[in-house]
């Protein structure tokens, strides 16, 4: 029987909120963290660089080594890595060693991630799955509106060091409250690394993380912008921005949620299709306003508001999307989801940041709008009904139709 959460649904949401502030919160202590390490602010930055490199390359390396083991276990010794290696950077006064303490905590983050949705995906009951992933990935998306404010304000009020002693502390709650009452949920089973390493020669797996990467450097390109387009563009005063951003975040926590119910009742084909092709449509309006509107005012606003509902509600929807074709390999599919999904943020900032200097602001939806259309191709032929025959072969067991090849195996248990 699938496991009916009392708190630890909730646990693994503010576990993922504490790895979320984690990675984004340096950016707002920059000036102060490298003053105290006595770097420069570009030196500085390259904290932020390790912490997401070691994630993007490690999820899907170390779900492979960590296959076997059981999901709560695993869990709780990443959670435990990631509480030293945050206390240590607090004591730490060197840079090279902050530098490396940073990639450690960015591998233990890249076990606690994929853990978390695939315990919370396997665990759920088979029609709420896509709610249960959407609790989860909120965490991700709220850290961006709350977690890392409120650490850059810490930070600023007492020392960067505090901040990070508040992100163990938070983190070292979530182990605690995860080993008494997170779900047991059994690694895979015993098998050779080729059976191990059947997501990365599954085609609909590697399709739907190509939609996760494209879907995050067309995104994640327009958001990481944003602000830097409405001043350049359209002439928008500070207070004006952070309006902006402000919807943008009130919406996008309300999106998250809006695209796990989605998921559940339309399944990871219509529901990904819809969400994608309405994210790529609505970029799209984005750009075109830009190219046309002499100022600020409400349409843009309007847009803007449109544009992050599919943006922020995709996350859970994708990821019950590769769930759902992983087969019994889930952790090692939705590592590489995740994966995707970072290595498209880092490429959309870099390709944002080039168009942004050498062509103008008004392009990046424009690339972002391509990134899009790329995403849901992809996407689409990665939600195809399974072929028995041929995806089996490939390591998606158990599916079978287009009911089957949303559904991977489950091996629920009682929390």
């Amino acid at each position: 029987m699938p496991a009916r959460h009392s708190i630890w649904l909730p646990t693994l949401f503010v576990g993922m909120l504490a790895l979320g502030t984690d990675e984004f919160v340096i950016a707002g202590l920059l000036p102060s963290v490298a003053d105290d390490l006595g770097v420069s602010a570009g030196t500085a930055g390259q904290l932020v660089t390790a912490f997401a490199l070691a994630f993007a390359l490690g999820a899907p390396v170390l779900a492979v080594l960590t296959d076997r083991l059981d999901r709560k276990r695993l869990l709780t010794s990443g959670l435990l890595v990631f509480v030293l290696a945050n206390a240590a950077v607090a004591l730490s006064d060197d840079f090279a060693l902050t530098l490396g303490l940073r990639i450690v905590a960015g591998l233990a983050a890249a076990v606690v991630s994929p853990t978390c949705m695939a315990i919370a995906g396997t665990a759920a009951p088979e029609d709420r799955r896509g709610r249960y992933l959407a609790v989860v990935t909120a965490g991700l998306t709220v850290a961006l509106f709350t977690g890392v404010p409120l650490g850059a304000f810490l930070g600023e009020a007492l020392s960067w060091r505090a901040t990070f002693v508040l992100i163990a502390a938070v983190a070292a709650i979530v182990l605690v409250l995860a080993h008494l009452f997170a779900p047991s949920v059994p690694g895979g089973e015993p098998s050779d690394l080729a059976a191990r390493l059947a997501p990365i020669r599954n085609p609909r797996v590697l399709l739907l993380v190509a939609a996760m990467f494209f879907s995050g450097a067309g995104g994640l390109a327009f958001y990481n912008y944003l602000g830097a387009i409405l001043d350049d563009r359209l002439g928008a005063t500070p207070g004006e921005v952070a309006f902006a951003l402000i919807v943008v975040g009130v919406i996008g926590v309300v999106a998250v949620f809006l695209g796990g119910s989605l998921s559940d009742r339309l399944g990871p084909r219509r529901a990904s299709a819809l969400v994608l092709g309405g994210h790529c449509l609505a970029l799209g309006a984005v750009a075109i306003h830009l190219h046309s509107a002499g100022e600020l005012g409400a349409a843009t606003f309007a847009l803007v508001a449109v544009w992050s509902v599919f943006a922020w509600g995709l996350s859970p929807v994708m990821q019950a999307a590769v769930l759902g074709a992983s087969g019994s390999r889930p952790m090692a599919a939705m590592s590489l989801g995740i994966s995707g999904l970072y290595g498209g943020s880092a490429v959309g900032a870099a390709v944002g940041g080039y168009l942004f200097d050498q062509h103008g602001p008004a392009l990046i939806p424009v690339a972002g709008t391509a990134f899009l259309a790329v995403a849901v191709l992809s996407a689409v032929l990665g939600t195809r009904p399974a072929r028995l025959t041929g995806d089996v072969a490939q390591g998606t067991e158990g599916t079978e139709g287009e009911e089957g090849a949303e559904r991977p195996v489950n091996r629920h248990s009682r929390s």
